[in-house]
């Protein structure tokens, strides 16, 4: 009986760190269903940008208030995992407070965990009146209707259960220190929990090991179904913020990507030496061609798709984009919603199907993204610029156009009118070279 709850805390972190094994194999495949792109260029700015962006919170303080707030819910789940490290030892070992051998130091560790961790609640409230009863605009829009809302919410609850929970933990370990009860023995300082001993004030030392213990569990507990809850949740873009920054976009802005199939056939069609009745390869007659653009996930890119999955639906890119603003059907956060959404729709489908993909009949686009969406965009970059962690849905609404453009012709009629007069006339415009300079007599 000794050994019980050492194997139950056992059992309890391999079926915790077990299914979120799985869900991150599984987050892995989905991401690679996308088609391989080359970033491995420039190493020094890409972990430059991860340092700073990502670790740094750099972009996440241009907007004083939330950026602060974020920083403060940041700070402290990177800083109070030390306390998690400690609570998992003692619960593989049977030890009750191993690191508190360290001294002084263990002192300053436990009383910054409480600051931080009254701090988390602070800014946890904040966050959920801003949401809820100060109801801003970027958190009213359509696409955060039903599951987005109640996902918001839910991580604020999970993290004031959470807090809650170590400061209950902490305050009944100090009152059974004071106590002098055994295996308590006087560690750490508790600059928040302390005036939580009234609360426990006359209860018998047996009753106080039931609540601390129960506290302890339940905060590990909540801590593994918080860390499984994640593939489910928006807030993947605590362990996807990192690659995301890494494998960020480095050309300019407004840079865009060639088509690689159109280049090779414009470049084919220059070469004098090409012959343009030439049988194919041998063993690529029924090769399928190369699709022009991207119609549904698998068209995209892997970083494209790790995109979508970093996207925690802050609104930053919405609320910039200049098309939004004018009322226009456009939500940069939609895009990227509506790409992940579909994302998962296909790995259930291969789920299904022994990891196989049985067509639906579905894709990303018109199924989920309008054309009226993706040509409401002035390509303006505005929501790139304005994500905190580098996301990028310019280029996946770019490669849509191409392929409503170069595979379906289904351009606006502004846009065909204007191709149709380039490729007459040699410019935008309905009028013949010789006619040009006309104006100039009028």
């Amino acid at each position: 009986m000794e050994y019980v709850p050492q194997i139950a805390f056992a059992i309890a972190l391999i079926i915790g760190i077990g299914y979120f094994a799985r869900n991150v194999k599984k987050l892995m495949r989905n991401i690679n269903l996308g088609h391989d792109v080359d970033v491995s260029d420039n190493k020094s700015q890409r972990w430059k940008n991860m340092t700073m962006i990502a670790l740094g919170q750099s972009k996440m303080v241009k907007r004083p208030i939330a950026g602060f707030l974020h920083v403060i819910v940041y700070i402290g789940f990177v800083i109070i995992n030390i306390e998690v490290l400690e609570i998992i030892i003692d619960g593989l070992t049977g030890k009750h407070r191993i690191f508190s051998s360290i001294g002084p130091i263990y002192n300053v560790l436990i009383g910054s965990f409480e600051i931080l961790a009254f701090l988390v609640l602070v800014a946890v409230v904040i966050f959920w009146l801003r949401r809820n009863v100060i109801k801003l605009k970027r958190f009213l829009s359509a696409e955060m209707k039903g599951w987005p809302k109640n996902d918001g919410n839910i991580i604020l609850y999970f993290e004031v259960v959470l807090m809650s929970l170590f400061l209950t933990m902490n305050a009944t370990d100090l009152q059974l220190q004071l106590n002098g009860a055994e295996g308590y023995t006087l560690a750490g300082s508790f600059p928040i929990s302390q005036y939580l001993l009234p609360l426990f004030d006359g209860l018998s030392n047996a009753t106080l090991i039931i609540i601390e213990r129960t506290a302890w569990w339940l905060h590990i507990l909540g801590i593994l179904t918080f860390l499984n809850y994640l593939y489910f949740s928006k807030h993947l873009h605590i362990l996807l913020a990192f690659p995301n920054t890494y494998f960020g976009n480095l050309k300019l802005k407004g840079q865009f990507n060639n088509l690689e199939a159109v280049t090779n056939e414009v470049k084919m069609m220059m070469d004098p030496n090409v012959d343009p009745f030439a049988a194919p390869p041998e063993g690529t007659e029924n090769a399928v061609p190369a699709k022009f653009g991207a119609s549904d996930v698998q068209d995209l890119n892997w970083v494209n798709l790790m995109n979508a999955y970093s996207c925690t639906e802050c609104g930053r890119c919405t609320s910039e984009c200049p098309a939004n603003q004018t009322g226009k059907k456009l939500s940069p956060r939609k895009i990227m919603m509506d790409t992940r959404d579909r994302l998962e729709e296909v790995g259930k489908n291969m789920d299904a199907n022994n990891g196989e993909f049985k067509e639906d009949g579905k894709q990303l686009l018109g199924d989920y993204i309008s054309n009226e969406e993706l040509w409401a965009c002035t390509s303006c970059n505005a929501c790139v610029e304005a994500c905190p962690i580098s996301i990028d849905p310019l280029n996946i609404i770019m490669q849509m156009r191409q392929y409503l453009v170069m595979e379906q012709s289904a351009a606006p009629m502004e846009l065909n009118t204007m191709m149709t007069n380039i490729e007459n006339n040699g410019a935008p415009w309905p009028y013949n070279q010789m006619d040009r300079l006309n104006w100039k007599n009028e």
